[in-house]
């Protein structure tokens, strides 16, 4: 539910959007140097092969979004990781739109790097493992929840028919922030474990 797909929004939401995402993107790209690189190209093929399994819940659907992990790992980098991955899903499979290409960018990206400057110096400076593993559950929750948010609100703007109800939002984000949560602490604790700066972010 987070690819909004093509011929659903208002011209003014798709600029709007558009232009958000190429400053997200211009932003993450000046912290993208070489060594940077093939982590943010192993995390965007995570974020595209996984978005791609959509698994059927309520009334609507979910897939996994990466989001915590990516902003605690790539930092502002996570704009460029989830417009390539959008881009090849929208051209490969029409997953999304192209038309909303900068829409779906900013409400994937935007809440996963906030999440990202707010709990990571925290994950990455934790001494104790608990803590470490509930700010990265936190990160991950609360960047789907983050999606929901704008995807909902870009939804009710455009056309008031096309908003989704409370219990349809509930029914897909609420299971897919727990899931998320559970999936970002044991990815960054595994992490933390065998190598910890893969859970600091590249910056120039």
């Amino acid at each position: 539910m987070a690819h909004i797909p093509d011929g659903i929004l208002s011209a003014p939401v798709l600029v709007g959007g558009a232009v958000l995402a190429v400053a997200g993107v211009a932003w993450g790209l000046r912290h993208l140097d070489d060594r940077a690189i093939p982590r943010t190209a192993i995390l965007s093929a995570a974020f595209f092969a996984g978005s791609l399994v959509a698994i059927p819940v309520g009334p609507s659907s979910v897939h996994l979004l990466f989001g915590g992990l990516m902003g605690i790992m790539l930092g502002p980098a996570t704009f460029a990781a989830v417009t390539v991955a959008l881009l090849l899903q929208a051209l490969l499979f029409g997953f999304g739109g192209l038309t909303t290409l900068g829409v779906n960018v900013v409400n994937i990206a935007l809440p996963a790097v906030l999440c990202g400057l707010v709990f990571g110096p925290t994950v990455r400076t934790a001494s104790s493992p608990a803590l470490r593993a509930g700010m990265a559950a936190a990160a991950g929750a609360l960047s789907v929840l983050g999606t929901g948010g704008p995807v909902a609100v870009a939804l009710a703007v455009s056309s008031p028919d096309s908003e989704p109800s409370p219990t349809v939002l509930i029914a897909t984000y609420l299971p897919l922030a727990l899931g998320e949560a559970f999936v970002t602490a044991v990815v960054v604790a595994f992490l933390a474990r065998v190598h910890p700066e893969a859970i600091r972010p590249v910056m120039p």
